[in-house]
């Protein structure tokens, strides 16, 4: 049997289960969530250390707070809410007359059946775990193929659901791309992606062949705007820790930052401030992550170099002025690119490592004119006080999501929908909308008793309808 007839029987499985048995109650679902926390508490070393020996290195309390905590904070919240969401909500009728007379209108949520999550590298647990809080919420089984670019993560998560679920319930699939194609080409109820935009137009486009409804959370070049008006010092701080979390491999890592004219100079002395307090050293700091393969390395190395090649100001922010050409492992220092040409690739391309270029402005309009010239992007981050300013960026740039006075942080928060919009995705998870993005929104329409009214629309079509029809067709 082939690994793609495998995951067909898998996927027919499950299937017919859902059928067969129905809605899962939400005392299972709970349950399923549980599971989930138990494993990840009982691994939660074993997992810091998996991601450290795929990443060739990889701070053990940042993996502990991102992809262990983070997840149990995701799962938890979920449950928690699990009772009030599946709750019919009832909707006003219409045309309202109808109400009067007993009619009732209501929306149910409905399970969809199996939810297909392909999760990337970058968090391998968080952004496989953290999105089964709205999957199993809603009443979903599931299937999983976690990357190849974290094997050793990928398999200790398979591990751990064979520990927990039946693969009637979850089953996982790890291999590499060739597994990933034909798994996106299943005929799921809903696909979950992850990853980057290049090969979410893949997925989309196998997904389409069965006309699986996607969510595909993407990233792009999320802009940060630093005001003339700001706590300078404050912002470069939370700026630099953001960039430098998990050396930059994040999907809302800030991509490139406005700087007031005439501040450049003091972003860049307070970056070398603020990073050599964080990292003392770089090379052998268990806290600085390295990049993830030779590939990412190589391609990080490229921007870096043709940015020099072309003469733009390049930094390196080396504190201990430490030699990175012979290392165990692929950690690049924190490099600025300090106004760089638009045709750099370094502008035109997602970073994602701690490169950050840096373009100054003289007035917010320049700001809000380049970013509406781009994708819309994951996220959009401002530092400052200026309400107005703040309410004209915000109502003339579209984003997936804002975070202001920090970076990231607005995906922490799993009380509120995460998504894209456009090329940074399409569909959210996280919240109330995650259980509706995983749900079918059921209609259920209940008729009145009497049918005197409802025969006025009925022919033969008489006085009593045209009255009807004159009150209804007006402002």
């Amino acid at each position: 049997m082939t690994d793609f007839d495998r995951m067909k029987e898998i996927l027919e499985k499950q299937k017919q289960i859902h059928i067969n048995d129905g809605p899962l109650p939400v005392s299972i679902r709970k349950d399923w969530i549980d599971r989930c926390i138990s494993s990840l508490i009982k691994y939660q070393n074993e997992i810091a250390d998996t991601i450290s020996e795929d990443f060739g290195h990889r701070s053990k309390e940042s993996s502990l707070l991102s992809d262990v905590a983070g997840s149990i904070t995701s799962l938890k919240m979920a449950k928690e809410n699990i009772d009030k969401w599946v709750k019919p909500e009832k909707r006003k009728v219409s045309p309202s007359i109808l109400s009067y007379l007993g009619a009732k209108l209501r929306i149910e949520y409905q399970p969809l059946g199996t939810v297909g999550v392909i999760s990337p590298w970058n968090f391998p647990v968080t952004l496989t775990f953290g999105p089964l809080g709205s999957i199993f919420a809603a009443g979903n089984r599931a299937m999983i193929k976690p990357s190849e670019f974290t094997p050793k993560t990928s398999e200790l998560m398979k591990k751990m659901f064979s520990e927990e679920f039946s693969e009637d319930e979850v089953a996982v699939f790890t291999g590499g791309p060739d597994i990933g194609e034909a798994f996106s080409s299943l005929p799921f109820d809903h696909l979950l992606f992850t990853g980057a935009t290049s090969i979410a137009k893949h997925v989309m486009r196998a997904a389409s062949e069965n006309l699986v409804p996607v969510t595909l959370e993407l990233g792009g070049k999320s802009p940060v705007i630093i005001s003339d008006n700001s706590n300078f010092e404050v912002s470069v701080n939370r700026i630099m820790a953001g960039k430098t979390l998990n050396a930059g491999q994040i999907c809302l890592a800030p991509d490139y930052v406005f700087v007031p004219e005439g501040k450049k100079d003091n972003f860049v002395s307070q970056s070398k401030e603020i990073v050599s307090k964080m990292y003392p050293t770089l090379k052998e700091n268990p806290d600085y992550t390295s990049v993830i393969n030779q590939r990412h390395y190589d391609r990080l190395k490229g921007y870096i170099d043709e940015a020099q090649d072309k003469g733009a100001e390049v930094i390196e922010i080396n504190p201990s002025d430490e030699d990175f050409d012979q290392q165990p492992n692929h950690k690049i220092p924190p490099t600025l690119i300090v106004n760089p040409d638009e045709d750099l690739s370094v502008m035109k391309e997602e970073i994602f490592g701690p490169v950050l270029p840096i373009k100054t402005y003289s007035d917010i309009s320049e700001t809000i004119n380049y970013i509406n010239s781009k994708d819309r992007p994951l996220g959009l981050y401002y530092f400052g006080e200026d309400k107005k300013e703040l309410d004209d960026i915000l109502k003339n740039t579209t984003s997936g999501g804002v975070t202001i006075n920090d970076v990231v942080f607005h995906v922490a928060q799993d009380n509120a929908p995460f998504g894209g919009v456009g090329p940074s995705g399409t569909g959210s998870y996280h919240g109330i909308e995650g259980f509706k993005n995983f749900s079918h929104a059921k209609t259920i329409y209940t008729q009145t008793k009497f049918d005197g009214l409802i025969n006025i629309f009925r022919p033969p079509y008489g006085t009593k309808a045209k009255k009807a029809l004159k009150m209804q067709i007006r402002p």
